[in-house]
């Protein structure tokens, strides 16, 4: 079965199971790392996530997964809060973190506001209009980045 197929298949079996406890399912990967392969699922909520509420999904989905058995073969289950770098993928990431500080990286080079062109932009997410996320980037100017352009976007850690 191809990753993409796991992964819609997991989002479908978790998505509910999250829900049900007031969580957000921000990422699933299900990978190769080394000889094993892991599926590995990212869980969010305002105020954060507990250990509790990982191990509560966990059980869960493992035990719907060990009926449906549709991943082939051996695998990892890990699930965990996404830490301090969160990453954005949904719209509604860009409206919930806004005043945030986030590093946006880009598939090609784009320009500022000033006209620096670059694929990393770092600043203030101001926020997300028409399908264009706004930045006011940490040297000072903005920065206009169409959404299809994104190729990762995650919190930064302010100290």
């Amino acid at each position: 079965m191809a990753t993409v197929d796991v992964v819609s298949r997991v989002s479908a079996v978790v998505e509910p199971i999250a829900a049900s406890l007031g969580l957000e399912v921000v990422e699933i990967e299900y990978r190769r790392e080394g000889r094993d392969m892991v599926l590995r699922l990212y869980l969010d909520r305002e105020g954060g996530v507990t250990l509790d509420d990982c191990a509560q999904v966990s059980r869960e989905l493992s035990a719907v997964l060990d009926v449906e058995d549709f991943i082939p073969g051996h695998y990892s289950l890990e699930v965990s809060s996404p830490g301090l770098n969160r990453p954005l993928k949904k719209e509604a990431d860009y409206h919930r973190y806004r005043g945030k500080l986030v590093k946006v990286r880009t598939f090609e080079l784009l320009a500022d506001d000033a006209g620096n062109k670059r694929k990393t932009f770092l600043g203030e997410l101001l926020g997300l209009e028409d399908g264009v996320v706004r930045l006011r980037l940490s040297e000072g100017q903005a920065a206009a980045i169409p959404l299809e352009k994104i190729a990762k976007a995650n919190l930064e850690f302010e100290f």
